[in-house]
């Protein structure tokens, strides 16, 4: 293949947008596959890109590689993500793809996360070379499913990741792709960070016309081009792919794996599959109008999980292919069960004989009784419970899946259903109501559905999290009533799973799930007084369509380069204070330190986190995530320096934020930001910069 290491496109208003392309050896002209997003092709995705575009270029297709405007050597400025300035540009790069003498016209877009999100928004603004998309561990609601927010619950990930973006946002080009000019345009985009990225996504707190800008939710009608949903049960956008295909109104295809965050030919837990193969199915069908079959295949495949001692990191998931012709499946419908006094969770439907709530259990049955039982159960979960959650966006390269789940059982009211003598099947989103009441004005609840196997191991099959003040609604904050009764929702997040004979299904509710979720600053006490799930349970008398057969992938080569600091990636080390109860969790973030020999640089990307909190003083909790990225090559020495602390008290959260910028020894930038977020104002955050 032809490798066009930097390839210039001039958008109309004169801004020149960096690519790099590999053309496939040949006949040409060919469909070219777009992806497009920030993270710099000449070095911090250089990898990434290298195991996914030389494999579209074997497969017959050119594979074009932008990076945005105001990012690696683009021109132009960038300080948030998914804007129409965005979208724009892609249109026109779309449009020059599409006239070039390489190409034959025809356009696909591909991506993962940002590049993801992007593809679907901009099959949205439909483009006319725009023929078919894939989308990745994305979402298509940017609120309800994304780093930011969950159930309107304040994420950890929001300052995480944002730490990230705003180390990586205003680094510099590199000087021999742009040349002199390198150092003017590194200032003009340090001076452009208005605002913390993690600071903008905290002055919207609620479902309001930012989140909704990008959210392709709005108006799915606005897809026509033919899309294929990626996910893995790991990962953190998983539900986007079944919202999809119940959703969109053109041909789509969905494809859940174990996995985390990450292409299914790398991607960790296995099994991996050679996906370069079934993308250019994909393509080929809708680019090439060839004949490959994949429109004849089921509309969703999947993993189905099965149990298994529950580790935090997995090199394989038990488990095995499934598939659904349609999607919503037929063959899965809801089955009701109640929470009940003593702890227990019992069906609502039982066959005659199916006392035990064994394989007898099914949602044709009659009947048990008409209304709940009331029961009351006070819950004031320790602020550490979640300990064991888990991240929220596994990469599945650490120690980041939810472990053993019964440190935070203990600190839930947990309900246990009687033992199973028969499998379940639950494929979909479970859904669970509660009746409660609260000693305070505001609080979450989280939900977990777990799997007890019968030496007492709990086994977390789904999760989700509610902010209660957000109970009408993601589009307001409503402070709760003390001791008033309140009927909330909550949706949990898609899973695929057979509970099997011998184990019991155990919903346990906390009003605490840090560090997953930024914990408040008040230890709420809420009063259970009804509940009910509904699971999405696959009929087993109803034959299962047969799956796809999916391979496995060729090994991708190695990029050229040294290693001088390996990755890592994970939540590294618990320490617990015996004596005054504080509880620290470290976290680690490093893509590490590499030398690409290709370009000649060494690349420094190192990260970590720090979380704390008192069991029984939430006020004293603080989030901490320092970055930093170093680019070097000869002379040139070029280093950026990131912190940001979110702390609360009875107001509202503190979140401050520092930005350094060093060219070799020399500091040449600084700027230190403190703002505050109110809890129930939708008033501007207070604050200030320096």
């Amino acid at each position: 293949m032809q490798i066009l290491e930097t390839v210039w496109i001039t958008l109309q208003d004169g801004c020149k947008l960096a690519a790099r392309i590999w053309l496939p050896d040949g006949p040409r002209p060919v469909p070219a596959i777009l992806e497009y997003l920030p993270y710099r092709r000449r070095d911090r995705h250089r990898g990434d890109d290298a195991i996914l575009h030389p494999g579209l270029a074997e497969s017959g297709y050119a594979a074009v590689r932008v990076d945005m405007r105001g990012a690696g050597d683009s021109d132009g400025l960038m300080n948030d993500e998914y804007t129409p300035r965005e979208w724009a540009d892609a249109c026109e790069v779309i449009a020059w793809i599409a006239q070039q003498p390489w190409c034959s016209g025809a356009v696909g877009m591909i991506g993962i996360s940002w590049s993801g999100f992007n593809s679907l928004q901009i099959a949205a603004l439909r483009p006319p070379a725009l023929k078919a998309i894939v989308t990745a561990c994305s979402t298509d609601d940017r609120y309800a499913d994304d780093m930011h927010y969950m159930g309107g619950v304040l994420l950890n990930d929001n300052l995480q990741y944002g730490s990230t973006l705003f180390t990586w946002t205003p680094t510099p080009p590199d000087p021999d792709i742009v040349g002199d000019k390198w150092k003017s345009m590194w200032l003009q985009r340090l001076n452009a960070m208005e605002l913390p990225p993690a600071s903008r996504w905290m002055a919207h707190p609620t479902r309001d016309d930012y989140w909704r800008s990008g959210s392709v939710c709005e108006d799915y009608s606005r897809i026509e081009v033919p899309v294929l949903a990626v996910g893995g049960w790991a990962d953190g956008y998983t539900n986007t792919v079944l919202r999809l295909l119940e959703n969109l109104p053109g041909p789509r295809k969905g494809l859940i794996g174990p996995w985390g965050h990450a292409f299914p030919h790398v991607a960790t837990p296995g099994p991996r599959i050679d996906f370069i193969r079934y993308v250019t199915r994909w393509f080929d069908h809708w680019l090439k109008n060839e004949p490959t079959g994949i429109m004849d295949e089921p509309m969703l495949t999947y993993w189905l999980q099965e149990a298994e001692p529950p580790r935090v990191s997995y090199t394989e998931r038990r488990g095995r292919w499934a598939a659904e012709q349609h999607w919503p499946a037929p063959a899965i419908a809801p089955q009701r069960w109640a929470l009940s006094p003593d702890g227990r969770l019992e069906t609502s439907w039982l066959d005659d004989g199916a006392e035990d709530g064994g394989a007898a259990i099914v949602r044709r049955g009659e009947p048990r009784h008409e209304g709940l039982v009331p029961f009351t159960q006070s819950i004031c979960s320790p602020a550490a419970t979640g300990i064991v959650s888990g991240e929220w966006c596994p990469y599945g390269n650490g120690p980041d899946m939810p472990g053993d789940q019964r440190e935070d059982d203990a600190g839930s009211a947990c309900f246990d259903s009687p033992v199973f003598t028969a499998p379940l099947q639950i494929t979909g989103r479970p859904v669970i109501r509660l009746g409660l009441s609260s000693d305070s004005s505001q609080g979450m609840i989280a939900v977990r559905l777990n799997a007890v196997a019968p030496d007492g191991t709990s086994l977390r099959i789904t999760y989700g999290l509610l902010n209660l003040t957000q109970r009408n609604g993601h589009d307001r904050r409503e402070p709760l009533t003390a001791g008033e009764r309140y009927d909330v929702a909550l949706t949990l997040n898609a899973a695929a799973f057979i509970l099997p004979a011998g184990y019991r299904l155990r919903v346990a509710v906390s009003t605490a799930y840090w560090p997953l979720a930024a914990p408040l600053p008040v230890r709420t006490t809420l009063t259970l007084h009804s509940g009910t799930l509904e699971l999405p349970v696959r009929d087993s008398g109803i034959a299962s369509t047969p799956p796809p057969c999916l391979g496995r992938p060729p090994v991708p080569p190695a990029l050229p380069s040294r290693i001088i600091v390996p990755p890592q990636r994970g939540r590294l080390r618990l320490i617990r204070d015996m004596n005054d109860g504080d509880t620290t969790l470290e976290v680690v973030r490093n893509l590490g330190a590499i030398y690409l020999e290709e370009t000649g640089l060494r690349l420094d990307a190192l990260g970590r986190e720090t979380y704390k909190v008192n069991a029984l003083d939430p006020c004293a909790a603080s989030s901490r995530a320092v970055r930093s990225a170093g680019f070097h090559r000869g002379e040139w020495h070029a280093r950026l320096e990131v912190s940001s602390l979110l702390t609360a008290d009875d107001g509202g959260w503190r979140l401050v934020s520092s930005l350094e910028a060093f060219d070799g020894d020399s500091r040449i930038f600084h700027r230190r930001w403190d703002d505050y977020y109110p809890f129930f104002s939708d008033i501007a955050p207070k604050g200030d910069a320096t």
